[in-house]
């Protein structure tokens, strides 16, 4: 799909904007050769729309006279980072500037006696999180995409993971922002302390406003220390509810899994088909169970999950006990996303969070639709929080009409029962463009309201991504 030709802003009064703009920054910094314009236009989603220009910034300076020569004429930005999102969030729909931060990756400043990380947005997960496990530190965040993805992206959607049943999702490990605002100018929030109350939240408004509201430039990060050990359990169901119903009796005997990942039959098969069929063992369903603390402890917590997963209908339970066996698990979990990307067709990737108590209804209501609309319905993901990715799998979605009318249809009826069932149409990889016909029902009429207000008074021409859920 080309979204270009919705544009919302004009592209500056100054036809010569991009000449001036090469002029400004040097040609080392700012693209216009169709490679980098086409690389520019899309993330992991379906849409795509081209800028006029790509400013490949290496510095904050960068951002700082990008943000303003684009003030100044009226230019629409879009600030981008790995572009690894699933929602288009990052795709320049009304062209304009694409804003790449990826070139600054400087990991500044790794201090365990503050317990802090100082990082540029254009930062790998994986890199940093490996140079502060080699300090014996712990950075959590760990969506699936870590290989991939940017601490700058991260902070943009909010990004979860796995781990988050335990240990939370981004916002709770930023401690520091640098952002550059919409007019050029440089704002400093929060700082190294773990605790911090003077004045307003202006992290957590800045942590998953997918770009909207500033260009975040650095980053403080919280860091703990990692656990000493960790173990984990997988699992086999014959059916995809007896696992939904096994995660939720964990919780409710007081277990404290540090991941909790459910798997349903549709995925199985496609890791299987891409894996081979050795990869994973026979069963509907399929649980990972992962906990951690000290090493002596763990070899009896295990035990005695072992034994209550086997009161719960498992066909099959394995164990992992050492870094690299849970590591190899780990990897398997990774590959289900590029799995269902080789069954040929569509992944809409739904992100839907629902309460826990609601997960076995979701599992049955999920079947339901995948009857109903007659579209395939690929279940897996974070079911110890309720984040259960639902993902319509749709042939030819790109290309026809039809198909998309009704695959958006089905997507209707997921994001209706889930909002009547007081759950959230998106947990980690946010609103973008693949959910903004939905964001209306999601939120409050006065919720709305705040949004374009905080929007209005932070950007007042509305040139930071335009064309997303806040206009």
């Amino acid at each position: 799909m080309d979204v270009a030709e919705q544009p919302d802003l004009k592209t500056g009064t100054n036809a010569n904007w991009v000449a001036d703009l090469v002029e400004l920054l040097g040609e080392s910094t700012v693209s216009v050769h169709k490679p980098d314009l086409d690389e520019h236009s899309i993330d992991k989603w379906y849409a795509s729309a081209q800028p006029e220009a790509v400013v490949l910034a290496k510095t904050r300076d960068d951002v700082v006279k990008t943000m303003r020569f684009a003030h100044e004429r009226g230019i629409p930005v879009t600030t981008r980072g790995a572009g690894v999102g699933y929602v288009g969030g990052c795709v320049p729909v009304s062209g304009g500037i694409v804003l790449s931060v990826f070139g600054m990756n400087e990991i500044r400043e790794i201090n365990v006696a503050d317990g802090v990380a100082v990082v540029e947005p254009g930062v790998i997960l994986d890199d940093l999180q490996t140079a502060v496990r080699e300090q014996g530190w712990y950075y959590p965040p760990d969506p699936a995409s870590l290989k991939e993805c940017s601490i700058g992206g991260n902070i943009a959607t909010n990004a979860g993971g796995p781990r988050c049943l335990k240990y939370g999702v981004t916002r709770h490990y930023v401690l520091g922002l640098e952002v550059v605002l919409a007019n050029g100018e440089i704002l400093k929030t929060g700082g190294r302390c773990h605790k911090n109350k003077t004045g307003f939240d202006l992290i957590g408004m800045f942590v998953g406003s997918e770009g909207m509201l500033g260009v975040v430039t650095e980053a403080t990060l919280r860091l703990i220390p990692h656990p000493e050990a960790r173990a984990m359990l997988t699992a086999t169901f014959g059916d995809f509810s007896d696992a939904a119903a096994a995660v939720q009796a964990i919780l409710n005997s007081r277990w404290q899994p540090s991941a909790l990942e459910i798997t349903d039959s549709f995925t199985l098969q496609a890791a299987r088909n891409r894996l081979g069929a050795e990869a994973l063992p026979d069963g509907n369903a399929h649980l990972i169970v992962e906990i951690d603390g000290r090493e002596s402890s763990l070899p009896g917590e295990l035990a005695d999950l072992r034994a209550f997963l086997e009161t719960l209908n498992a066909i099959e339970i394995g164990e992992a006990t050492d870094e690299t066996a849970c590591e190899k698990i780990w990897q398997l979990r990774r590959e289900f996303s590029y799995s269902l990307r080789d069954t040929g067709l569509i992944k809409l990737n739904e992100d839907i969070v629902v309460p826990r108590s609601k997960l076995v209804e979701l599992v049955n209501f999920a079947a339901g639709l995948q009857e109903k609309t007659g579209i395939p319905v690929a279940c897996f993901g974070h079911a110890g929080d309720g984040n259960i990715h639902t993902n319509l799998m749709v042939k030819d979605y790109d290309t026809d009409p039809a198909a998309r009318e009704r695959a958006d249809e089905g997507l209707d009826l997921l994001f209706r029962w889930v909002l009547e069932n007081g759950g959230a149409i998106t947990g980690e990889h946010g609103v973008g463009l693949a959910k903004k016909r939905w964001f209306g029902d999601a939120v409050s009429e006065t919720s709305l309201r705040v949004h374009r207000d905080l929007k209005a008074a932070l950007d007042p021409k509305g040139i930071l991504n335009p064309g997303k859920f806040v206009e």
